[in-house]
């Protein structure tokens, strides 16, 4: 079953994760000793991120890093935005309702 990127995002290890690697590519072992946590809890974490695309694996030699997908959070984005504009154009109407209400006062 695929990560919902909600579900991925909720929890702030995960989002601490994103921050990390979003400047750098890191290891497994490296992002458990970031987190002072084990390798075992970072694998979960990381296999959430990666279910919803937000983190891409990477082979280099022995060592896996794992790189911030952008193009995700993109995605992401614009929903939010589509989102926001929607309950701002409500906002908006209820704006001129009030206007229009305060005037015949």
């Amino acid at each position: 079953m695929k990560t919902d990127i909600f579900q991925a995002i909720a929890d702030p290890t995960r989002r601490a994760i994103l921050m990390l690697i979003a400047v750098q590519a890191l290891t497994p072992n490296t992002m458990a000793q970031k987190f002072d946590m084990s390798r075992q809890a970072v694998s979960k974490h990381i296999k959430i991120l990666q279910e919803c695309d937000l983190i891409k694996p990477q082979q280099s030699g022995r060592e896996i890093y794992y790189h911030f997908n952008p193009k995700k959070l993109q995605e992401f984005d614009n929903w939010v935005a589509k989102l926001k504009k929607m309950w701002e154009s409500q906002f908006n109407q209820l704006d001129n309702v009030l206007e229009t209400l305060k005037k015949q006062k």
